[in-house]
C-alpha cells in the first residue's frame, strides 16, 4: 500500500490506495471527510524533466521559479520522491499543462504537432478519467452528499469548485432515488433559455469524468471560465474542432460554440426540482412550438 501525507492551510492530506483523503477542522460537521480520487503518478517524473529540457531550463532555474530546492526538483525528476499537492499545482501552473496530463500522459510519445497544440492551450488529454479533481462532502454513513450551489453562490463556485474548504461550506441534502455510486450536485438555473424548465428551478447533475463521453443533445450543467454556470443541451464536437456546441431548449436563443479549454466541469442532467405547478400549454403555444421545431429541423438539414 502506497501512502504519504502532507499539510497546507490546516488541511490534512493523505494518499492511500490511490485515494486522496482531505480533512479539515473547519469541516468537522461533515465528519472530517473531503474526498478527491487520485491515481498513481505514472509519468509525472519523466514529464517534468522533458518539459524542463524543452524550455531549456536547468533544475536550479525551475527550483528558483517554484520556490523549491534544487535537490527537490532532482528527486522528483528521478522518481526518488513523489510530489505534494501544492507541488503538483505549482508544476502545472509553471508549464501551463493540466495536472491530469502531467501525471497520466507520456509526453515523450507526442509528435511536435501535438506538443504545439498542448503549448497553445488546447490540452487534448484532459479527460478526467484518471484524476477526479472534485471535492465532495459525505454524511455520517460515508455517502456522498448533494451539494447545493444557489444562484448567489455560483460566482464563488466558478473560482473555488475544487477547493474542499469552499465545498464544505455549501448546503447539502440527499435524494434516496439517486445512485450511491455516482456523484451529484445541484445548481439553481435562471432565465428562460431552457423552457419548459422554469426560471429558478434547481437542476441536479451527475459528474462527468471524461468530456469525450458526452453524448450529443445531452442536457448538461456546464461550469465555464468566463460565462459562469450554464444549463444547455450539449453537442460533443471535441474531436472535430476542440469545442462543444451549446443549445437552448427555447429556440429563440441561438446555439453557440464553446472551446473545451474554457470548460471547468460538466454535470449531466438527471432531474430538476421546482415548487410551482406548470401552467397548461395553450393552443397558440403549441403552434409556436411546432414552428420552432420546424426551424430547428431546417437548420439541421442546412448543416448537412
Amino acid at each position: 500500500m502506497e501512502m504519504f501525507y502532507t499539510t497546507f492551510d490546516n488541511i490534512f492530506i493523505i494518499l492511500s490506495d490511490n485515494k486522496l483523503i482531505i480533512s479539515s477542522e473547519s469541516t468537522r460537521k461533515f465528519y472530517n471527510f473531503e474526498r478527491i480520487y487520485f491515481r498513481s503518478m505514472n509519468h509525472f517524473n519523466s514529464n517534468i524533466k522533458l518539459l524542463r529540457n524543452r524550455k531549456k531550463r536547468t533544475q536550479n532555474e525551475v527550483a528558483v521559479a517554484l520556490n523549491l530546492k534544487r535537490t527537490t526538483v532532482n528527486a522528483l525528476e528521478n522518481s526518488i520522491s513523489q510530489p505534494t499537492v501544492p507541488q503538483l499545482q505549482a508544476f502545472s501552473k509553471y508549464f501551463g499543462i493540466a495536472i491530469d496530463t502531467l501525471i497520466n500522459m507520456d509526453l515523450n510519445r507526442l509528435s511536435e504537432m501535438q506538443f504545439t497544440d498542448l503549448q497553445n492551450g488546447f490540452d487534448v488529454f484532459i479527460r478526467g478519467t484518471n484524476l477526479r479533481v472534485i471535492a465532495t462532502t459525505v454524511d455520517r454513513d460515508n455517502n456522498d452528499n448533494i451539494e447545493f450551489v444557489s444562484e448567489k453562490a455560483q460566482a464563488g463556485y466558478v473560482t473555488s469548485f475544487a477547493d474542499p474548504e469552499y465545498i464544505g461550506q455549501l448546503p447539502v441534502f440527499q435524494l434516496p432515488f439517486l445512485s450511491k455510486e455516482k456523484k451529484y450536485r445541484a445548481f439553481t438555473i435562471s432565465g428562460d433559455s431552457m423552457l419548459p424548465i422554469p426560471d429558478g428551478s434547481v437542476v441536479i447533475g451527475e459528474f462527468i469524468q471524461d468530456f469525450w463521453d458526452i453524448k450529443s443533445n445531452q442536457a448538461c450543467i456546464v461550469v465555464t471560465r468566463d460565462e459562469g454556470i450554464v444549463f444547455k443541451l450539449v453537442e460533443n464536437e471535441i474531436e472535430e474542432n476542440h469545442s462543444i456546441r451549446l443549445i437552448s431548449l427555447n429556440t429563440q436563443f441561438e446555439p453557440y460554440k464553446l472551446p473545451i479549454t474554457e470548460v471547468k466541469e460538466i454535470w449531466k442532467f438527471v432531474c430538476y426540482l421546482n415548487t410551482e405547478i406548470p401552467e397548461p400549454e395553450s393552443d397558440s403555444a403549441k403552434v409556436l412550438q411546432m414552428i420552432r421545431e420546424l426551424k430547428t429541423e431546417i437548420r439541421s438539414i442546412k448543416h448537412k
